[in-house]
């Protein structure tokens, strides 16, 4: 069981501590409403965290062994609440491929709410149903194409959906706060992610198509994942490598404006005072008509992109 970069025990810990805490939480379940708030909030972070190591782990698995990072994915399912293999299609493949455009299905420019508050808030339901949609059309093309991954799929989906369901019929209080709703803000939080970081920027620039946070309390907190515009240069480079990848790659090149260092003090700017939508230069975001989802499936040459199918296979 050895890792391909010693950074990744912070991640084994990480998940771990985890299963520690929920398992706690739900066998000691509180009666009290504080308690019952105390335990939502540890397994939100802590499942949110771990969406974060999901995020990692498709793009770069982090064991040596193909067996153990099979293992590993099915493990971090049970910690997100649904398959991590599912993470792929819209992610790897929509998202970063065609990022912020009609093949994106994950875009900014689908929030048109007038107070920016919301259209952070509501992101993710609003981008809910074509994720989903994507999810169902890439499974039926993997079924085909690539089997082994259709199966590791399926396999994470009922395991993980039977132990959730037996939990929660045995405690339906406790299934609720340690388990549907911490895994309901760990997948609206990863995907919400998407709005800030980059709802603004120009998809068409090579640097400024993506916005940082480089605070370094907030990326040992993220596992660097606020070193964005790196990630999207390098999708399969380790976490642990993209601090210096973007001092070195970035840095030089990227409009000022996307460097940011708080992300609080991003998000109180753009969501509540003064709460204006802005592109990166400081004009207001002008938003062309609404588009339409454009298929992004259909020329999918998987063979050229094994690497980007999660868990190696």
């Amino acid at each position: 069981m050895k890792l391909r970069y010693a950074a990744d025990r912070r991640s084994v810990f990480v998940v771990i501590l985890y299963f520690v805490v929920a398992a706690l939480s739900y066998y000691y379940f509180p009666s009290t409403w504080y308690g019952i708030l105390l335990v939502f909030a540890a397994n939100a972070y802590l499942s949110f965290t771990c969406a974060v190591i999901i995020h990692n782990t498709i793009h770069a698995p982090i064991f040596k062994s193909k067996a153990w990072n099979k293992f590993f994915q099915i493990v971090l399912s049970f910690t997100y609440g649904h398959s991590v293999s599912a993470f792929v299609s819209g992610h790897n493949f929509s998202h970063h491929k065609y990022t912020q455009t009609e093949r994106d299905s994950i875009r900014t420019s689908k929030m048109r709410f007038k107070w920016n508050f919301l259209n952070q808030l509501l992101f993710f339901f609003v981008v809910a149903p074509a994720v989903v949609r994507d999810e169902n059309a890439f499974a039926k093309l993997m079924f085909k194409e690539k089997p082994k991954w259709f199966w590791q799929y399926i396999l994470e989906l009922v395991l993980v959906l039977s132990v959730k369901i037996s939990l929660i019929v045995l405690n339906p209080l406790a299934g609720i706060f340690v388990l549907v709703l911490p895994h309901l803000y760990a997948v609206w939080g990863i995907l919400g992610t998407n709005y800030w970081q980059h709802d603004g920027c120009d998809e068409k620039h090579p640097y400024n198509h993506t916005r940082n946070f480089t605070n370094p309390f907030l990326n040992y907190l993220a596992f660097n994942n606020g070193f964005h515009s790196a990630h999207h240069d390098k999708p399969n480079l380790h976490w642990s490598l993209l601090p210096a990848y973007h001092k070195e790659h970035i840095e030089p090149y990227i409009h000022p404006n996307l460097n940011r260092d708080s992300l609080l003090t991003y998000l109180i700017e753009t969501l509540i005072y003064p709460g204006k939508r802005l592109d990166y230069l400081g004009n207001p975001l002008v938003l062309e008509g609404k588009e339409k989802d454009a298929d992004w499936l259909s020329n999918l040459e998987l063979n050229q992109h094994d690497k980007d199918l999660g868990v190696e296979i």
